[in-house]
């Protein structure tokens, strides 16, 4: 390889890596929009939590057939990146498999690379086949209408050619070893390769070499051009899936959180000491909180993550029994209008130079509307099915509070019990002398 290769070479691998850079931050910039909460309690249960999900996918085996393709998927792109490293440091320095030196280990690694290829190229096959011809519900529907449908096919189009590309590289490089030409010299195990390799019988030993160079370059640009396109794609869970497990809620499910201001408020009331009088005044200057969510900057910083991680994948709605009985809400379009909603502010802030601009938007209504958000029933259903410990349910109370504390929207139903609640001590509308009644029955 010329110096121009590895000058070329550096400039393709540098303009990847910064772009994701950029990228990145841009990810951590728009999930630092979202309220402080402390999620770096417990660290060693936080720690097993990303061991056992996150790496271990326990909770994708529930579902086994397509959890255990997904580990392929999972396995053989986690270690087949470690022959990434060798590409990279061979196009750097013009070397040619540059870990060859470590012998029958070198063989064993590539010998696994191959079969853990040949794996992905099966389990992605079986993929498209589900959900492009089987079309299983939750793969059809409307939540998927349009790019996220594409995005989910084209990630798994780049998976079949980036694994195809490899075998084909590896292929070119056995036959040309195989010849003895130039610094193709015998080392490495080829299991599924060398079963290609015969298509190059009778080419010529420079239109082999073409190949594998073409395959070499297109495998590695690939790489950097799917690297990049997981920003824009429900993929982004490659990298999230490990932080949203750690910071995950710990607490026992169906635990909600108080609010603190009216938690302070309540032991104010119920303190028979408490002067309210004797209260400090507020700051005249502050800026009074919100009760609940009505749009991102509300959320805090790990239901953001959520939105993020989010692998698009539906066990959540399938699991939901409101969208089980025809009701509007799905759990993963609530995570999917979250991300879409904390782009759009993201956007608007980066052409504001920094500062955001209301654009007379809110995720509460333009996005959410208030029919799918009374429609849950708050059961933890996608709570407990979602894969990488996304929470829609969090988004969803957040949500309802505002709606009944800052709008007093809720429902009339809902409405009439607090209101029987308040009046009578009880949901119902008895009097507070006839409450015990019942119990003479």
């Amino acid at each position: 390889m010329s110096y121009l290769d590895n000058i070329l070479f550096f400039i393709i691998l540098s303009i990847g890596i910064g772009y994701f850079t950029i990228n990145v931050k841009k990810i951590i910039r728009n999930i630092k929009l979202g309220k402080e909460i402390n999620r770096f309690d417990n660290p060693s249960e936080r720690w097993k939590n990303m061991a056992m999900i996150a790496l271990g996918q326990s909770k994708m085996v529930k579902r086994p057939v397509s959890g255990i393709l997904h580990i392929f998927v999972y396995v053989g792109f986690v270690i087949i990146n470690i022959e990434v490293l060798e590409i990279m440091i061979d196009g750097l320095f013009g070397t040619h498999r540059i870990f060859s030196f470590l012998g029958g280990l070198y063989d064993v690694l590539i010998g696994s690379f191959e079969i853990l290829a040949l794996l992905v190229l099966v389990a992605v096959i079986v993929f498209l086949i589900r959900r492009n011809g089987i079309k299983l519900k939750r793969f059809i529907h409307s939540d998927l209408k349009g790019w996220p449908k594409s995005d989910a096919n084209y990630i798994l189009y780049f998976e079949v050619a980036l694994m195809s590309l490899f075998l084909l590289m590896n292929a070119a490089d056995y036959h040309l070893q195989l010849l003895n030409v130039g610094e193709y010299h015998r080392v490495g195990s080829f299991p599924v390769s060398q079963l290609i390799e015969p298509i190059f019988n009778g080419m010529s030993e420079s239109l082999v070499m073409l190949f594998e160079r073409g395959a070499w370059w297109l495998h590695i640009c690939g790489i950097l051009i799917f690297l990049n396109y997981l920003y824009f794609s429900k993929h982004l869970h490659i990298l999230l899936a490990f932080p949203n497990t750690y910071f995950a809620n710990l607490n026992p499910q169906g635990q909600f959180d108080n609010l603190e201001s009216v938690t302070n408020e309540v032991k104010l009331m119920m303190d028979p000491n408490a002067d309210p009088f004797a209260a400090p005044a507020p700051d005249a200057d502050a800026v009074p909180g919100k009760f609940g969510a009505s749009d991102v900057q509300d959320l805090n910083w790990v239901q953001l993550l959520n939105a993020y991680t989010c692998t698009e994948c539906g066990r959540c709605t399938s699991s939901c029994p409101a969208n089980q009985t025809g009701k509007k809400l799905s759990p993963r379009k609530i995570m999917m209008d979250t991300r879409d909603r904390l782009e759009e502010v993201g956007r608007n802030i980066d052409l504001n130079k920094g500062a955001f601009v209301d654009d007379g938007k809110a995720l509460l209504n333009d996005y959410i509307t208030p029919e799918e958000l009374w429609a849950c029933t708050s059961c933890n259903a996608c709570v407990e099915e979602c894969p990488v410990n996304i929470s829609p349910l969090s988004i969803i109370m957040d949500m309802r509070r505002y709606l009944v504390m800052e709008q007093s929207a809720a429902p009339m139903s809902l409405n009439a019990m607090m209101t029987n609640i308040e009046n009578n001590s009880a949901p119902w509308q008895y009097s507070q002398q006839d409450r015990l009644n019942w119990k003479n029955e």
